[in-house]
């Protein structure tokens, strides 16, 4: 088994951008990342190296987040512009044309059904492949791949509009 802190290293990145692609607000992802971690610590002895262990870390950072949803009775959504931070690049004029688009393209996503809108964050900001996402949605790799192209066709008929 990985040693706990080199597991940590590893996936923070990946599970606190999950989380905030489902939260929208860094407060509240890096708080449920840091909650992800104590349980994984906790229940380490429970991975059977079935999947990734990203996706075990996605799959209880997603049952954190539901937990957090019913005990408040509400979904937190704060400013789209928390996005902006998950990538930097070296220039300032391409930097501005990135967050154009990437504002653009998550207001269009805003539109989504909140399945096909969660699929579409895994893929584009979690890098995640469609078996990981479903997975992590306990649904199948097809009816991952099958929603995001569908979710993909709706955002393109929304430029033509």
């Amino acid at each position: 088994m990985q040693d706990i802190e080199e597991i940590y290293k590893k996936y923070f990145e990946t599970v606190n951008k999950y989380l905030f692609c489902l939260t929208h607000n860094n407060d509240v992802s890096e708080e449920l990342t840091q909650e992800t971690f104590y349980r994984a610590v906790k229940k380490i002895n429970t991975y059977k190296g079935e999947c990734k262990m990203s996706v075990w870390l996605c799959q209880i950072a997603k049952n954190l987040w539901y937990d957090e949803c019913r005990k408040n009775k509400k979904v937190v959504n704060t400013e789209e512009d928390d996005f902006l931070n998950i990538q930097s690049l070296d220039t300032i004029d391409d930097n501005i044309i990135l967050n154009d688009e990437k504002m653009s393209l998550y207001k269009k996503m805003q539109s989504l059904d909140d399945k096909t809108r969660e699929v579409m964050y895994l893929r584009i900001t979690g890098e995640l492949s469609f078996k990981e996402i479903g997975i992590i949605l306990n649904k199948t790799e097809n009816w991952a791949r099958v929603t995001f192209y569908r979710g993909k066709n709706q955002l393109k008929e929304k430029e033509v509009d």
